[in-house]
């Protein structure tokens, strides 16, 4: 922002914009990463693909029982039972440092019970993804489901991820980040941590014609980032389906993170690495936010609530921005220079 400022100040042409600008963070309750930026889906129809996903790389892992599984319901039954023996043979070589998510079929499907009893009673899922929420009413089942299935251990709330994927959905969305399970009595009924955005469902459901410059989608991607920042949740954009082109998923990943969201779901490993750039700042941009938060520091120290820095006037908005790009830059394990 600090460069689009002072090149506009001095009268140069505008840039094209820094392809990562910053974003907002915020701390997760595993000692894994503090940064949730790609959340890889893994099939459960596959033994294989389970096994893989133990050094995918991704911040958090999503299994998936719903459409990555045939809708048979003795493939359902299989992939549930495979899951379940997975979480638990794996428990102690590999699963226990990862952020382990399960995509679970929709509270709609006579399904969506008895993958809750098997699969969030399992102490290893931090999260469940729940796909085709359309209001608060679909969460109270969720709530009743996940509190008699998690009552042999205490731990952390179990956190809820709402995927937006209707009109009905997207018309809700206040309400569905607002929701509480206190309201329902449940109090282990879960949290929720996350607004999820799954383009293709709500695309089909609206009729919106998707291209590939996404312009028709930018109302609602935003209004989902928004909504989520208003209620302290993560933002996660949608799939990007070109999984074959890295170009395509990083202009469209770099676009996510301009809008505010906090991640993007990947369907592919080789999307995982693209991704994680994507959400994390650049050398450039930490360089700037370091020298902001010095320059801010010695304003503070002259009495001053604001200083300039190349021509431009430095205020309190653009120290928080500072600070936040530092705090995710050191989330990531990137260098932090001395200015």
């Amino acid at each position: 922002m600090l460069a689009l400022l002072r090149n506009y100040h001095r009268g140069a042409p505008s840039p094209k914009p820094t392809l990562f600008p910053t974003i907002s963070s915020r701390a997760f309750h595993k000692n894994v990463s503090h940064l949730h930026r790609s959340y890889l889906y893994v099939p459960c129809s596959s033994e294989k693909m389970l096994e893989k996903s133990l050094k995918c790389g991704s911040d958090v892992v999503i299994y998936d029982l719903e459409d990555s599984v045939s809708p048979k319901p003795e493939d359902k039954a299989a992939a549930r039972r495979r899951l379940k023996s997975f979480l638990r043979d794996r428990s102690e070589s590999g699963l226990k440092q990862m952020n382990v998510s399960v995509r679970v079929n929709s509270v709609s499907t006579p399904l969506f019970q008895q993958d809750i009893a098997d699969i969030v009673s399992e102490s290893l899922v931090d999260s469940i993804v729940l796909p085709k929420i359309h209001s608060k009413d679909d969460l109270d089942i969720v709530a009743a489901a996940v509190s008699r299935a998690r009552t042999n251990f205490d731990q952390k709330p179990l956190e809820i991820i709402p995927s937006i994927e209707s009109a009905k959905g997207m018309f809700n969305i206040g309400s569905i980040a607002a929701w509480s399970p206190s309201a329902t009595g449940n109090s282990r009924g879960g949290v929720i941590s996350a607004l999820m955005f799954a383009a293709e469902d709500y695309c089909a459901d609206t009729k919106i014609i998707r291209t590939i410059t996404r312009h028709e989608l930018l109302y609602t991607r935003s209004q989902i980032v928004i909504t989520a920042k208003a209620f302290g949740l993560e933002a996660i954009d949608m799939v990007c389906i070109n999984y074959k082109d890295p170009e395509f998923l990083k202009d469209e990943a770099s676009e996510a993170r301009r809008l505010g969201f906090t991640g993007k779901q990947a369907i592919h490993p080789t999307q995982i690495e693209v991704i994680n750039k994507a959400f994390v700042p650049t050398a450039e941009e930490i360089h700037l936010a370091a020298r902001i938060v010095k320059a801010m520091d010695e304003a503070h120290g002259a009495q001053r609530g604001a200083v300039g820095l190349d021509g431009v006037m430095i205020d309190a908005p653009m120290i928080l921005q500072a600070q936040i790009t530092l705090k995710v830059a050191k989330d990531a394990g990137l260098d932090i220079p001395s200015v």
